[in-house]
């Protein structure tokens, strides 16, 4: 046997090991006979290098050292849940899939919710080449380095894999890897970390690779994104990803009715304190896949999955005081201050009250005792008032009349359930949040400025409004406390770079109230720039797909007011982008203005997220269910039968990728 030879054999080896011990829990040679082989291996590496390999099982070792973190646009979307607390709402869920679907059966894949850390791996051609976190859900992080010290994630797949493929799946800690990790912290005089999710999180983003290989991560496998992948049910992508190599936990179960879901949600609230990791909750998912294309997704979240939260843990503390909280709009929100207690891992201070109604409604008051849980295990909230603690000596609570920041009277508009303070130019914690939100990651993305760099430039009045940020110099900034002159530099450049931010993401940026990032899209594409949009009435503006007359009025108050057509008028000789780019409007036409289509089946030219958004991007309408209304059935192979039948039933042509692109280009 040659060297190379002897190299791969070793790496063959070293991967069946790593996968007896880490996904299979089965190994079959101890730890010291594993890490001579290893070390074999590492010498041999070092000695020629001509023979590097990607996928060697010697990077699980670590290293790298990672600077920043590159971000990087998910090829494929990742979605949130929508959650569910109880059998009605799956129920709920149920009717309306059935409404979208029709008459069909229906079974569902139901699997633990892990509590970690998203993330979506890239294979292509069996290596793994990206690993990406969650984070907006359209772009995130590179940690492709650290990813690859987790021994349960396979650098080269076995078997019958796609191609490329996106597979996505939950960063955790389990319990007992957890517990060692403070165990040894304590030992070495250093604090306790507080849960294993929020350290498993922190721990993709660690600079040093070789601290990574170090904690004892896992990943559970969940889902699968891709063009061709030859797989007709969730139940079958996770027997396909467990046998490619992947950690898929066989708790899975494949339920034909609510009431099997409800069965296998009742076991797991009880059973999940003998797992071996955290996990809050169920995830139900239609089965099969074509059935999932069919359902398509609302704007957050897929209509063919939800998530059943179980119920949250509950505390009860002491509440000391009620302060009052100033958003960028001048919503009013009430803070509970609790005495600190330990609730889902994490120490809780503080918790929302969230309007005067619900402070009434609970009769809450400075010095109860109260219980709280977190909603999803993730916001603490106030649920109750334990009354028979109550003191004596206890004062009804009265809401604030003034702004607690500028003393400016609080307003409640009728049907409003906050009270606002309207002094909107001259509130500083309004200013300060609408410059914040303008420089966030899916606004303007400004590198080299965070909050508390925001709050402390309007202290040191360099700023009042977010059109300030684009005159500030490297000088003014130097003299400031923590501010060198490359940190001075490089918030200088953050800012320049900006100007080359898409109009649909300055236009959310603006902070204009109800104008989420959908609908800064949807108004970036009906009124090309800045200029045509500030002309709009409110009846035009309803006209445009998905605008209600909240939004529409929103739109149209906030360009009457002087201060906001100034700022726009200085960001637009400071050189932002007010309109569409050259490219985005040679991609986009009036061709199919007035039509309404819904897209159903796998296509072989152009992939349905992209035939989706020509069709929008040409003034069409893309609906997920078949009504009188639809103009066109586009049905590509595997179509659901329900779809095609309810088509010729109302006489709506059904047309092939084919003939879509011919129509649109004839």
């Amino acid at each position: 046997m040659n060297t190379q030879q002897k190299i791969e054999s070793l790496r063959k080896e070293l991967r069946e090991h790593n996968y007896n011990y880490y996904v299979l829990d089965q190994p079959i040679i101890s730890d010291f006979d594993f890490d001579l082989k290893l070390k074999e291996l590492q010498e041999l590496e070092q000695a020629y290098p001509e023979f590097y390999d990607a996928t060697s099982p010697t990077l699980r070792v670590g290293g790298m050292v990672t600077k920043n973190f590159e971000t990087v646009r998910h090829e494929h979307r990742m979605y949130s849940l929508d959650n569910s607390y109880s059998k009605e709402d799956l129920e709920d869920w149920e009717k309306r899939i059935q409404r979208i679907l029709g008459d069909v059966e229906v079974a569902f894949t139901c699997e633990l919710k892990y509590d970690g850390a998203s993330i979506s791996l890239t294979y292509e051609e069996g290596n793994l080449v990206r690993a990406v976190t969650r984070g907006d859900g359209f772009q995130g992080d590179d940690v492709t380095t650290n990813i690859k010290t987790i021994k349960s994630i396979p650098l080269q797949l076995k078997g019958d894999y796609p191609p490329k493929f996106d597979i996505r799946g939950e960063i955790i800690l389990t319990l007992e890897g957890f517990a060692k990790m403070n165990q040894e912290r304590l030992a070495n005089g250093e604090e306790a970390y507080m849960n294993p999710r929020n350290t498993a999180s922190g721990s993709l983003k660690l600079q040093d690779s070789a601290l990574v290989a170090q904690r004892p991560l896992e990943c559970l496998l969940y889902s699968i994104a891709g063009r061709i992948l030859n797989i007709s049910s969730q139940f079958e992508v996770l027997e396909k990803a467990r046998a490619w190599g992947f950690k898929v936990p066989s708790v899975a179960k494949l339920c034909k009715t609510t009431d099997e879901v409800m069965q296998f949600v009742d076991y797991w609230d009880t059973h999940r304190h003998d797992l071996p990791y955290e996990t809050d909750g169920v995830v139900i998912k239609v089965n099969s896949l074509r059935h999932q294309e069919e359902l398509g997704y609302t704007a957050k979240a897929p209509r063919w999955a939800m998530a059943y939260k179980f119920k949250a843990e509950q505390v009860s503390t002491v509440l000391n005081e009620i302060t009052y909280q100033v958003g960028r709009t001048g919503a009013i929100t009430p803070v509970a201050n609790l005495t600190p207690v330990l609730l889902a891992g994490t120490t809780v201070k503080r918790a929302s009250l969230h309007n005067a109604d619900q402070m009434a409604k609970l009769d809450i008051r400075v010095g109860d005792t109260v219980f709280v849980e977190k909603g999803g295990e993730i916001i603490p909230k106030i649920i109750a008032v334990d009354f028979t603690k109550r003191p004596s000596d206890s004062v009804p609570t009265s809401y604030i009349q003034n702004c607690p920041e500028c003393r400016t009277e609080l307003i409640r508009k009728e049907g409003e359930a906050q009270h606002f303070c309207p002094n909107d130019t001259g509130c500083p914690p309004q200013i300060t949040g609408r410059i914040q939100h303008f420089i966030s990651r899916k606004a303007m993305d400004i590198e080299g400025l965070g909050g508390e760099t925001v709050e402390l430039l309007f202290k040191e009045d360099l700023i009042a409004s977010y059109a300030d940020l684009y005159v500030l110099t490297k000088e003014q900034l130097m003299p400031l406390e923590r501010m060198a002159e490359k940190s001075a530099e490089n918030l200088v450049n953050g800012v320049a770079a900006s100007k080359n931010i898409p109009f649909e993401r300055v236009l959310f940026g603006l902070g204009i109230r109800y104008v989420g990032e959908t609908v800064a899209k949807k108004l970036a594409k009906a009124y090309k720039n800045i200029d045509s949009l500030m002309a709009a009435t409110i009846e035009e503006l309803i006209a445009v797909d998905e605008i209600g007359e909240r939004i529409a009025e929103s739109v149209v108050q906030f360009f009457v007011e002087p201060e906001n057509v100034e700022i726009i008028q200085r960001l637009k000789s400071y050189g932002l982008q007010f309109s569409l780019s050259e490219e985005q409007l040679e991609n986009q036409s009036e061709k199919l203005k007035g039509q309404t289509f819904v897209v159903s089946g796998v296509f072989e030219t152009i992939g349905r997220t992209e035939l989706k958004k020509i069709i929008e991007d040409n003034g069409g309408k893309v609906a997920s269910s078949i009504s009188s209304k639809t103009s066109f059935l586009v049905a590509g192979d595997n179509m659901g039968p329900s779809k095609k039948s309810k088509a010729e039933n109302l006489g709506v042509p059904i047309i092939t990728e084919q003939e879509f692109l011919e129509k649109l280009n004839g």
